[in-house]
């Protein structure tokens, strides 16, 4: 393999060699599409998070190019040869691709991204990128965030370009900028958070210049849109680092200007959990509650498991016998969170879901660890409804006391309520539990027409089937009868 960079072939292992060799074979797309570019008369390089994650054996079927022709001459290549294409990015030089392709034996859908050289800028009072193309790979791999981005594979002749010594920061595990940190994020403040991202994906560790400058720099991110920033926090909450990532934030002072809720809990202590902090306490919850995620990373359960007790600093209450409250921070704490998900721009699913949790944590403890009646378990699985088993999973994970007579007993208490639930669905209809009457058959016994009566009636009988289980159709005629003679 030729290289631009002599001195590189002494940090190019031949594994490294092989990892750069094994993504070219993988994805004979690419050299397919770098033919396509020479005959027009343009470069095409593989370049970036691709390049990355080649090296780290972790390559999928995103591929990322950069080239020298502008958008407009992408298009006229593209489109005969692709799949499907997309111009959603065109206004910051950025073409997708969509192209099926057998590799091996294996039919694949390549997702490629084409970006023409490029340097961008904020200035500071603008919340997007100002674009201006570029006319040479080296001028585009210096404005990349990171050297562990800014290497590059020259296509179809497959030289290895590595001008800022991102192959030896990938060798140590770090991350450092290019130009000076400073410089990259002022072009760019959404790069302080994806320092932090990438530290929690890829369990690299961060440049002490680096972090320096995030700290210095930490207010500069109000510029950047809320849903850029969240875009880059879900990333960081789903990798497989996450509490690398939020430490990070916290520390630099990010996380007072993107989620200030996480860092006012580090001067709280937690009555339940008197050897460690809310924060410390919230950061094991939530590593706790990863590792029982079935079906891949989970956003709903890792936010909440992250906001569940966002509500402590609003309700410390120091008692007349030296212990600490935190009386309803639960309810405190869904409103708070549904107040920051909505500035982040969540949607109104997420913040409903994620809220519930919230609100809804500490429920099971409220029953203390006696025997829970039928009644206690249907109100449970109820106000729960489809999020009963992120609830399982928050509620176990949020058991972090280093007793662990008492962590076994409460797991065990837990066991019993999920054994109880188990029980009452094989003997009636707990998923969707509803009365036994329905809104018209109401009106018909009583012999009214629709209003506010009908819906109390719904709702007393809604509460005897909570309390009572499911009855037969004559006696819930006889109750709803009884009901009536009684109203005013």
């Amino acid at each position: 393999m030729p290289n631009a960079n002599e001195d590189n072939l002494s940090v190019l292992s031949q594994v490294q060699h092989r990892a750069v060799s094994e993504l070219l074979r993988v994805a004979p797309v690419a050299d397919d599409l770098a033919r396509r570019f020479q005959e027009a008369g343009f470069s095409l390089a593989l370049v970036g998070g691709s390049v990355r994650d080649a090296l780290l054996g972790r390559l999928g079927n995103d591929l990322d190019f950069t080239t020298d022709a502008r958008p407009e001459d992408v298009l006229k290549i593209v489109r005969p040869w692709a799949d499907a294409v997309w111009e959603v990015g065109i206004a910051f030089g950025t073409v997708g691709v969509q192209k099926d392709a057998r590799v091996g034996d294996v039919d694949r859908c390549f997702q490629i991204e084409v970006t023409t050289y490029r340097s961008e800028a904020y200035d500071r009072t603008s919340r997007k990128p100002e674009v201006s193309y570029g006319d040479s790979i080296e001028q585009d791999l210096v404005r990349r965030d990171f050297t562990v981005n800014a290497m590059a594979v020259a296509l179809p002749e497959k030289e290895f370009i590595d001008p800022h010594g991102g192959l030896e920061d990938l060798a140590a595990r770090v991350l450092r900028t290019p130009g000076t940190p400073e410089e990259s994020f002022s072009d760019d403040p959404l790069r302080m958070m994806r320092a932090a991202r990438f530290a929690a994906q890829l369990d690299f560790e961060v440049d002490p210049e680096v972090v320096t400058a995030m700290k210095e720099m930490a207010g500069r991110i109000e510029i950047v849109s809320a849903e850029r920033v969240r875009d880059e926090l879900n990333k960081l909450i789903l990798s497989a680092h996450p509490r690398k990532g939020l430490a990070l934030l916290v520390d630099t002072g990010i996380a007072d200007h993107v989620l200030p809720e996480l860092p006012a809990l580090r001067l709280e202590s937690d009555e339940h959990h008197r050897h460690k902090d809310v924060y410390e306490h919230t950061l094991i919850v939530l590593e706790q509650a990863i590792a029982l995620e079935e079906n891949g990373p989970d956003l709903t359960l890792r936010l909440a498991a992250l906001l569940h007790d966002i509500g402590k600093p609003r309700t410390r209450r120091f008692e007349n016998d030296g212990r600490v409250s935190f009386h309803h921070h639960e309810v405190v704490g869904m409103k708070m969170t549904k107040k920051r998900m909505t500035a982040l721009k969540y949607s109104n699913e997420l913040v409903k879901d994620v809220s519930r949790l919230v609100e809804l944590h500490l429920r099971f403890h409220g029953y203390g660890t006696g025997e829970w009646t039928d009644s206690a378990v249907r109100r449970y699985v109820r106000d729960a409804g489809p999020l009963l088993d992120r609830l399982h999973k928050l509620t176990r994970s949020d058991c972090t006391t280093r007793n662990k007579r008492r962590a076994a007993a409460l797991s065990r208490a837990y066991d019993g309520l999920e054994e109880r639930i188990v029980q009452l669905k094989e003997r009636e209809e707990l998923d969707a539990i509803r009365p036994d009457l329905d809104g018209n058959q109401i009106m018909e016994i009583l012999g009214v027409g629709p209003g506010p009566a009908i819906g109390k009636a719904y709702k007393h009988l809604l509460e005897l089937r909570l309390e009572h289980g499911p009855m037969e159709y004559d006696a819930a005629v006889a109750a709803l009868k009884e009901w009536w003679s009684a109203q005013d």
